[in-house]
């Protein structure tokens, strides 16, 4: 009698030298697709391991046809919030997600992808990006505003698009009404277009 010896994640050629040895016949019964071992090795076998059988009787062995492939589908230029669908379609996930500023394509677009369009790979694999963030913002820096008549300061900060947040109105002794005496951020800070500006005003 044989005692079988355990063939699975060993090539049909490994096997084969272990048949000689241990005095069995080694029988390639096909493959199919498996997510555990690499194309080529053993997944299955009948009898089992550690079974006893005669002299030279036969051992089936079942081969990896390796890992379902599928074909990756084209993202880029689509915005990379709503691509959840498609991904799960086409049996994907989502990997790394990089950021980048460019004016060529607006934000939360994709500019490339990881693997390729049509590229093949394995069922679950992931798939990375990098996506636009827009054209940089601009930086400015804060003017003095203290002291100028706060109907003018809002007219040209509205009309360049700046964004006016609180205008509080208090007494100030001695000085006209309508003259800012506070601001905030102070002259000098750097400020974006988004960044709100309050203002202190005599009245």
């Amino acid at each position: 009698m044989v005692k079988i010896p355990d063939l699975e994640g060993l090539t049909f050629e490994e096997a084969q030298k272990l048949a000689k040895q241990k005095k069995f016949t080694l029988i390639n019964n096909g493959s199919r697709l498996d997510d555990t071992w690499d194309k080529g090795k053993i997944v299955t076998q009948d009898p089992a391991p550690d079974s006893r059988i005669k002299l030279y009787a036969e051992v089936k062995v079942i081969l990896s046809a390796g890992q379902e492939k599928v074909l990756v589908p084209r993202l880029i230029g689509k915005n990379v919030q709503n691509i959840g669908d498609l991904l799960q379609e086409n049996q994907l996930r989502k990997g790394l997600v990089s950021y980048v500023h460019t004016p060529q394509y607006a934000a939360g677009r994709i500019i490339a992808q990881s693997p390729l369009p049509e590229e093949e790979v394995a069922v679950n694999s992931e798939i990375s990006f990098l996506v636009s963030q827009g054209e940089r913002e601009k930086a400015y820096l804060m003017p003095d505003l203290i002291g100028h008549r706060a109907s003018r300061v809002v007219t040209w900060l509205q009309a360049n698009d700046f964004r006016i947040g609180d205008i509080r109105y208090v007494y100030y002794e001695g000085l006209e009404s309508g003259i800012i005496i506070k601001q905030f951020p102070p002259q000098g800070y750097k400020i974006q277009k988004r960044n709100l500006i309050t203002l202190e005003v005599s009245k």
